[in-house]
């Protein structure tokens, strides 16, 4: 059937869709004016017209630089760091005589940590790139002329270009549907790419251009489009296509987009309306936009708070220096007459005393740009990039299914990993696998089916669940009769009295013959038979529908042809018979949103008329017939036991019609479906709604939305550390409720609030027309809803409830305007769960930025679609899903995943880790050189103020690339406070993260003080042992150089053993870097001392002459390495002791032996439960209370 033309299939005459039919009245008016200007010369795109309209090419980028813009562009990111633009001014001035050390000790660090940090954006950028060349690459058949269709790349299709796309490829550009290898021009296409679902959506070309089916049929085709210009809205499109003389409107029924999916159709013709960045995918996208963690921005502060530090020193420096000079000469005597200031220059000379301050100010902005690490953000890269091998390196992240790791896009945001606070996720693809699994089912008041959903599993294997037991005696049976038969996509359904034709020994073999029928002929899905095994598959519009046809065709009752007008199954009759029926199909009542349900009305082979229908529970009790609700209340309990574990119910029931009533019924819906009008929908369900009513109830169906593996599990966990979870997805609400439940976002008890716009007032104005009053009524109506919601949120909150928040798209437009958001914001932060239904892609977008800027914590979003690039880009963090389909949001991502499972390691292990690391690798940084830095004041006062440096060019310069910076680039990467087995055990410890309490400012002014300290305790010590004392066997004192290497051996000494104090995970590697770096100072002072004095200046030989034989500098060392560290000692003893944190209450927990005591591990882990938790353990407990209090 795949390989040949379709048989002509009149699906206008069963369904309730009206066939390529629209008009020109309404919008369509609009064309030609202005945002509606956009004309295209279909199969002429190189014309004279066209060329004149100077339409984008069909090129997309995600990368973040071209050519032309990397080096201006990545110079920008550079330099807007605080650090990199004064050590840029730095490097400029060190050409100047005011400069205190050489020119190339002071450019070349700045030349490094540029080029390094310019290197790395470069290679992650070009990954982006290769993932472009492979999207632009990609080829589709175009028509060359006279009726030839060759490959062509994507990138290479022009406005007005005609395309033909083949089953199961994506569509290149925005296309106009011309016809379809369907005699009615119909296709199906798969948008999930776009909007999350993975129904198909049905589409129709004109019956204009429905008859070119061969590629010849284009050899003169020629046509006008004029239309809508390009725009980000997904759902309308407006716009007439020129054909000859006549003119045809088109609709949203005729555009295909880019990114969906051609699907049960062999081929389309199709000719580009948009393309590139005018398509419809890529304007709701954003530019990708360089993010920074919270952690460097306030990197940035502390880098200014030591900047002002820097210029208060400089300031002070220089009015004393001004001072001391002018009273060098005073009354024509030289005070300080070793300096000759009566010949000295500009730079000392008395008589100009103000300006000598003035240049001594600039000399000292130079000296002291030694308390900002130059090497910290070079540092920081190296780090973040050796952090992001390590979680793409992570097994425990490696899908093999698909072979798949972990993949860090970008190093910028490893910290802010270990600091969400809100995870925004998409839910189709990215919580769910897209497959549906029947899974129970009630039947004349029975409920017949063991198998055991996620969250029977999860709440099952809770301790102390009475559910254990018997979830392992299912599981085996269940496993076992899986094993004798091959495993079916969409059924999951086991049981005995059903299956094997053993039904027919229930008492109600009726009622399961006709339950199991109309679940095998009331769907709009397709067959398909492979030719070469003979097998039937189906292409459904919806998953779920088509786990109802498997699940028939898998109990007996197995569907294999469809017509236009009828529907034959291979069934059993009471007997026990296998026989072959046809049904004569009449009419499809169409499911819809408001409808909530669907029906078919059929002709049976006795000529009796029978309405088969199928729907939500909330409407089809209420249609059923008094003598047709025998099983009505056991139907109730048992939909409530499959909710309760999160499956998805629907309700079958059917009714016998008379011929009366039928041809009545008819006459009113084709006059109904034929209407070309605004409310057209209403007038067909008002038809509808007569006719499906007194129904008589058969049973429920239970369909498992398949979660991804270990989602409920993941959530659990996510939720215990504190971590808010919203679910913005493109779906119906039903729909999202049902995952709500089945991953335990939602639950039993759970209070919701549900603004929905779609109210009768509402529909009754939007009939009107009065689009200015429908907008207010709307608004009002989303106003009145979100104050009522803060109401019950005020009383739950007093009553220890949790609630659950639920928003549709409609009323969402409302809430994101910025007189309503504020207010919804409330609302929304004071629930336990948030799920945004029927969400634009720009929508989760919006509601993404107002999380991120209202409450200032940090967001994550995730997703798999293009429909998530917007929320990806927008968010603090996005992480992609790259699962099977396409790669847009993998593109636009900061990191990719394979599975939703994933993000509980990377979040509450590697965010942990990396969150913990950088923080205290950017506080020792800080204390390091703010020790440094100080010890140059210090001498500073000694020497007046001179801008004479204590130590020589290369210790200055060296101090932050050599000799103390590779310890902390390995506490960054190899540092743990817990192994990754306690991060998930106690998932509370992700709390640090969100509370920052690792770099606070509190923490980050300890440090800083720390290094004050140690650096006033350096400088004293040495400078009184060493002022008046002899230092040398011949009673020489010790000079500047003698001094200045002294300080500089404690300063190594005692930030080294710092270092070493506050790790907490030591491993070789660490061992070599601390103290290598101490003994790397060491040979490098006898290589350096050792070359020719003009290049070694005072450093030569000063520590084989000097001080290595002297007594005094071994002993005052280890004098000032052991009082620096006290203070830090004695300090952390009390901390722990008697403020521990919570990291530290592990390690106590671990040390003590008790990490393996599951009532220990449970009492601390209950701190991680409150009444706004949301995960199966907090359902448990709340089940728990609940049944207490009973």
């Amino acid at each position: 059937m795949a390989g040949a033309r379709r048989r002509k299939q009149h699906f206008s005459r069963i369904h309730a869709f009206s066939c390529g039919k629209a008009s020109f009245k309404g919008d369509h008016s609009l064309i030609g004016g202005p945002g509606f200007s956009r004309v295209i010369y279909c199969n002429d795109p190189e014309c004279f017209e066209a060329s004149l309209r100077n339409y984008c090419d069909n090129y997309v980028r995600s990368t973040k630089y071209t050519l032309a813009t990397f080096f201006p562009k990545s110079l920008f990111e550079q330099f807007r760091r605080a650090a990199n633009f004064y050590f840029l001014i730095c490097a400029i001035l060190a050409f100047t005589p005011l400069s205190p050390y050489s020119a190339v000790s002071n450019v070349l660090p700045l030349v490094v940590v540029i080029g390094a940090t310019m290197g790395k954006e470069a290679i992650e950028d070009w990954r982006r790139k290769k993932q472009d060349i492979e999207v632009n690459n990609r080829k589709v058949k175009m028509h060359q002329g006279d009726g030839v269709f060759e490959h062509t790349k994507w990138m290479d299709l022009k406005v007005g270009d005609i395309v033909k796309v083949e089953k199961d490829e994506f569509f290149p550009a925005d296309l106009i549907l011309l016809s379809s290898s369907y005699e009615e021009a119909i296709c199906y296409v798969e948008t999930m790419n776009l909007d999350g679902e993975t129904n198909l959506k049905l589409k129709q070309a004109l019956d204009a251009t429905s008859s070119l089916h061969d590629d010849s049929s284009f050899q003169n085709f020629k046509a006008v489009i004029r239309c809508e210009d390009p725009n980000a809205n997904l759902y309308s499109f407006v716009g007439s296509l020129e054909l000859g003389d006549e003119q045809h409107p088109l609709s949203p029924q005729q555009l295909l987009l880019r990114d969906s999916k051609l699907r049960n159709t062999d081929y389309i013709f199709g000719v580009v309306i948009f393309t590139g960045r005018d398509t419809k995918v890529i304007q709701n996208s954003t530019e990708p936009p360089s993010k920074r963690s919270k952690v460097e921005k306030r990197m940035d502060n502390i880098v200014y708070f030591l900047f002002a530090v820097l210029v208060v020193l400089s300031i002070i420096g220089s009015i004393f220096f001004g001072i001391e000079t002018r009273e060098d000469l005073e009354n024509g005597k030289m005070t300080r007459w070793y300096l000759r200031p009566d010949e000295t220059t500009i730079y000392y000379n008395p008589k100009r005393a103000a300006v000598a301050a003035i240049l001594q100010f600039l000399t000292a902005l130079m000296l002291y740009s030694y308390l900002i690490p130059i090497s910290l953000y070079v540092s920081i890269e190296v780090v973040k990039v050796l952090q992001s091998i390590f979680i793409n390196q992570d097994l425990h992240m490696y899908y093999e299914e698909a072979d798949k790791p972990a993949r860090a896009r970008t190093s910028n945001l490893n910290e802010e990993l270990g600091q969400v606070d809100t995870i925004l996720s998409d839910k189709t693809g990215t919580l769910t696998c897209n497959s549906m699994e029947f899974i129970k089912c009630s039947i004349a008041g029975t409920s017949y089916g063991h198998g055991i959903t996620e969250i029977e599993r999860a709440l099952a294997w809770r301790k102390g669940s009475p559910l254990a037991q018997e979830a392992a005696e299912v599981e085996g049976q269940v496993k076992e009769i899986q094993e004798e038969k091959p495993s079916v996509k969409g059924f999951n359904f086991v049981d005995e009295r059903i299956m094997n034709s053993n039904w027919l020994n229930e008492p109600r073999a009726d009622v399961i013959q006709k339950f199991l029928r109309l679940l095998a002929i009331c769907h709009t899905a397709i067959p398909e038979v492979d030719e070469e095994t003979g097998r039937i598959s189906y292409e459904a519009e919806s998953p779920d529908e088509a786990a109802f046809v498997v699940a028939a065709k898998e109990l007996g009752f197995e569907f294999y042809e469809r017509t236009q007008t009828s529907i034959s199954l291979y069934e059993f009759d009471l007997s026990g018979k296998k026989v072959k029926r046809s049904y004569n199909l009449l009419n499809i009542l169409e499911f819809s949103s408001s409808r909530k349900r669907m029906s078919v009305i059929l002709r049976n082979e006795e000529g009796k008329l029978l309405l088969l229908c199928k729907g939500a529970d909330s409407v089809m009790f209420e249609r059923l017939a008094k003598n047709g609700q025998e099983f009505a209340e056991q139907t109730k309990e048992h939909i409530e036991e499959y909710a309760d574990v999160g499956l998805r119910t629907l309700v079958l029931a059917y009714r016998d019609i008379d011929e009366e009533e039928y041809v009545e019924f008819n006459e009113k819906f084709t006059e109904a479906k034929n209407v070309v009008s605004a409310n057209r929908e209403e007038m067909i369900e008002e038809v509808a709604e007569k006719i499906e009513r007194d129904l008589i109830l058969l049973g429920a169906t239970a369909v498992e939305d398949k979660l991804q593996n270990g989602v409920p599990e993941c959530i659990d966990k996510l939720a215990q550390a504190g971590i808010k979870i919203w679910v913005l997805t493109g779906d119906k609400m039903e729909t999202a409720i049902n995952i709500g439940f089945a991953c335990s976002l939602l639950r039993q008890g759970m209070k919701q609030v549900v603004i929905n716009s779609e109210t009768p007032e509402n529909k009754a104005l939007e009939k009107a027309g009065d689009k200015t009053a429908t907008a207010a009524a709307y608004k009002a109506s989303v106003l009145q809803q979100i104050a009522e919601g803060k109401q019950l949120l005020t009383s739950s909150n007093e009553n220890s409830e949790a609630l659950a928040l639920i928003v549709d798209g409609k009323s969402l437009t409302y809430a994101l305007e910025d007189d309503v958001k504020d207010s919804f914001l409330e609302l929304a932060i004071g629930c336990a769960s948030v799920i945004c239904c029927r969400s634009s892609p720009k929508q989760k977008a919006l509601v993404t930025r107002l999380v991120k800027t209202k409450t200032g914590s940090t967001t994550l979003a995730i997703g798999d679609g293009a429909n998530d690039v917007g929320m990806l880009q927008e968010a603090d963090i996005g992480v992609g899903i790259s699962g099977v389909e396409g790669m847009q949001a993998v593109m636009s991502s900061d990191i990719a995943i394979a599975q939703f499972r994933y993000l509980e390691r990377l979040l509450l292990v590697h965010g942990h880790w990396c969150y913990r690391r950088i923080s205290s690798m950017i506080c020792y940084f800080f204390y390091k050189n703010i020790a440094f830095g100080f010890t140059i004041f210090f001498f500073e006062i000694y020497a007046s103020f001179s801008g004479q440096a204590v130590y020589n060019d290369w210790f200055l310069s060296l101090y932050n690339v050599f000799f103390t910076s590779l310890p902390v680039i390995a506490l960054g990467v190899f540092d743990q406070d817990v192994s990754s087995r306690l991060c998930l055990k106690f998932p509370l410890l992700y709390q640090e993260g969100i509370q920052n309490v690792l770099f606070s400012w509190l923490r980050i002014l300890a440090w800083a003080f720390n290094g004050v300290l140690s650096a006033t305790i350096i400088f004293f010590f040495c400078i009184r042992a060493m002022q008046h004392q002899a230092f040398r066997k011949g009673g020489e004192v010790a000079g500047l150089e003698v001094l200045g290497a002294t300080m500089y051996t404690c300063v190594v000494w005692v930030v080294n053993c710092q270092m070493a104090l506050s790790i907490t995970y030591f491993t070789y590697i660490q061992h070599l870097f601390i103290w290598g770096g101490i003994i790397l100072w060491y040979i490098f002072l006898m290589a350096y001392g050792a070359m020719d004095p003009n290049i070694s200046t005072t450093a030569y030989k000063v520590f084989i002459e000097a001080c290595a034989p002297a007594g005094s500098y071994w002993l005052l060392t280890l004098l000032v390495l052991i009082t620096s560290l006290l203070p830090y000692f004695a300090y952390s003893a009390i901390q722990i002791r008697f403020f521990p944190m919570y990291h530290q209450m592990i390690q106590w927990i671990r040390s003590d032996g008790q990490s393996d005591d599951p009532e220990y591990c449970n009492m601390v882990r209950q701190r991680s439960i409150r009444h706004t938790t949301v995960g199966y353990t907090a359902r448990f407990e709340a089940k728990s209370k609940s049944s207490k209090e009973r």
